[in-house]
């Protein structure tokens, strides 16, 4: 029992270490019997690209096989990938997209 009137404890303030939702790539897979125009429409649809973005996008994807679309949380990255490909289903072309994380 002293009497000294100093606390001894110290007080830590824990912070809990929150890491940042992972992002995931939509990307456009390129095949041969989609039109360009309608790839371009679907690109401006659901993506929100002006149509020279999406040109740009559909002759990058024409040429090396599948390009990156855009970048977005899990659920809005595989919705709007599902929302694309249903698109083309509608009108009865086989056009893809896929999701994966991206690095």
């Amino acid at each position: 029992m002293s009497g000294t009137g100093t606390d001894t404890k110290q007080t830590t303030s824990v912070k809990p270490k929150v890491e940042k939702p992972r992002l995931y790539k939509v990307i456009l897979v390129n095949d041969d019997y989609t039109p360009r125009e309608f790839v371009i429409m679907v690109l401006q649809a659901v993506f929100r690209t002006s149509e020279d973005e999406g040109y740009q996008i559909m002759v990058t994807a024409h040429q090396k096989g599948a390009c990156v679309v855009a970048v977005y949380s899990r659920d809005i990255a595989e919705t709007k990938a599902k929302e694309a490909v249903d698109l083309a289903k509608q009108a009865d072309f086989p056009l893809m997209f896929t999701t994966e994380p991206e690095e």
